[in-house]
């Protein structure tokens, strides 16, 4: 019951703060879309780096794990994997980066905690 209550006041005061938190909503975007994460497989092999968007902007790979390639098919496959796995790893980072930073500016603006997920605001 103290749940619902929560979220009609936390509703109440995303409404009162609507204009702020748009303003909010297009730092937080701003801010994201000019940081860069680096994700990694393999010990290093693969890197894969981001941005708080979660664009990809580079995939880099170990020159030991390109020369392999070029010689078995089951290194090929590793190294696929490494790359989703490095770009996985930058897009965790990223995503958990955007919640931090979306808790701190809510907190700025005086909402309340254990908002529900507002991630659609951002985008």
């Amino acid at each position: 019951m103290f749940d619902k209550f929560k979220s009609v006041s936390a509703l109440a005061g995303l409404m009162a703060n609507q204009d702020k938190l748009k303003d909010s909503a297009r730092k937080i975007r701003e801010q994201m879309e000019c940081t860069q994460f680096e994700g990694v497989g393999g010990q290093g092999a693969a890197r894969a780096f981001v941005t708080g968007s979660m664009r990809v902007l580079r995939v880099e790979l170990s020159p030991a794990l390109l020369s392999g390639m070029n010689a078995d098919p089951r290194t090929r496959d590793l190294a696929a994997g490494l790359i989703a796995d490095a770009v996985n790893d930058a897009i965790g980072q990223a995503q958990a980066r955007l919640k931090e930073t979306f808790n701190a500016h809510a907190k700025e603006l005086g909402l309340p905690e254990g908002l529900p997920d507002l991630g659609s605001l951002l985008s």
